[in-house]
């Protein structure tokens, strides 16, 4: 007897092993590009909307450094769109001339307001994230009730507070009022970041040996730099663009960057609008800067306590 054997059909030419071919394939085939298609034009839209939100950040942008170039004459709002007939940088030296001063003392007032709040604050979210004494929630909420108090609420008794004082005006008085003003939302940064480290890790310390002083300076604060660019940040830009504290306790002599860009802007208003651009130019390039370092590590930072693990 002779088996009988099936014929081997010879695969198609283009078809991957395991593809059926016929007039089902084409339609899977179809099918199978929709998903693709959907998603690139999500994907168009998506940037199509991010592009469409940079330009409009970026208009008053384009104001600010096109005005900086122009003339006395050529610097009108009727030509605030138009490219610089002669470019020209006598408004920048103006600028520089007038600002370079007041941003001298407002480099003099961030740096320790910045650094003395972050210190401060991560002292206090410490001991209220891992010392339970009674009353811990109580004090936490009132200090966090300091973020909403807006500052127009309290001027006039904390100026008559100033006064009282005798505290000298000008940069001294306004480190000292950023430093306090800043210790709520310091306060909330870091003790949220440090209700993440593990307990075995604070435990380990005591074990050793280690005091809470001891535990903070040794254990907590080496991993506590993300918490600490994300509080650096948020109190040196807040401080350098206050202007409220700037009228109230210092005048144009020993005041910062934003009392003295607002002289400038009031006295060239009706003069060139030009020199008062490239002041307001000088004075948001150091935030600029800032946000241009370390803006990546802000966002991780700022997450970094905001999940438990």
């Amino acid at each position: 007897m002779t088996a009988v054997t099936s014929p081997v059909e010879a695969p198609v030419p283009g078809a991957s092993p395991g593809s059926g071919s016929g007039p089902g394939a084409g339609a899977a085939g179809r099918r199978k590009k929709k998903p693709v298609e959907r998603f690139s034009v999500a994907r168009t839209l998506r940037y199509a909307l991010l592009i469409l939100f940079v330009l409009i950040v970026l208009v008053p942008v384009y104001v600010l450094f096109v005005t900086s170039f122009k003339g006395p004459g050529d610097a009108a709002p009727t030509r605030a769109w138009n490219l610089p007939q002669v470019w020209t940088t006598e408004n920048w030296q103006a600028a520089w001339t007038a600002l370079a001063p007041a941003i001298g003392r407002t480099l003099q007032m961030v740096v320790p307001a910045a650094l003395i709040s972050a210190f401060l604050g991560s002292l206090n979210g410490f001991v209220l994230s891992r010392w339970r004494f009674r009353g811990a929630n109580l004090v936490f909420t009132l200090i966090l009730f300091g973020m909403f108090i807006p500052y127009q609420a309290v001027i006039i008794p904390l100026n008559q507070l100033v006064l009282s004082l005798n505290l000298p005006s000008g940069i001294p008085t306004l480190i000292v009022l950023h430093v306090i003003y800043g210790l709520p939302i310091t306060t909330l940064i870091f003790r949220n970041y440090y209700q993440t480290v593990p307990n075995e890790l604070i435990e380990a310390a005591r074990v050793d040996g280690a005091g809470m002083l001891r535990t903070y300076w040794s254990i907590v604060l080496p991993i506590s730099i993300p918490s600490f660019v994300v509080v650096l940040i948020w109190q040196f830009t807040s401080a350098w663009n206050d202007f409220l504290f700037a009228v109230f306790f210092s005048s144009s002599q020993n005041g910062p960057v934003t009392l003295a860009l607002n002289n400038l802007a009031n006295g060239a208003l009706l003069q060139n609008y030009g020199v008062s651009m490239a002041g307001a130019l000088f004075a948001s390039l150091p935030t600029l800067v800032v946000y241009i370092l370390l803006g990546k590590y802000f966002m991780g930072g700022l997450m970094s306590g905001s999940v438990k693990g």
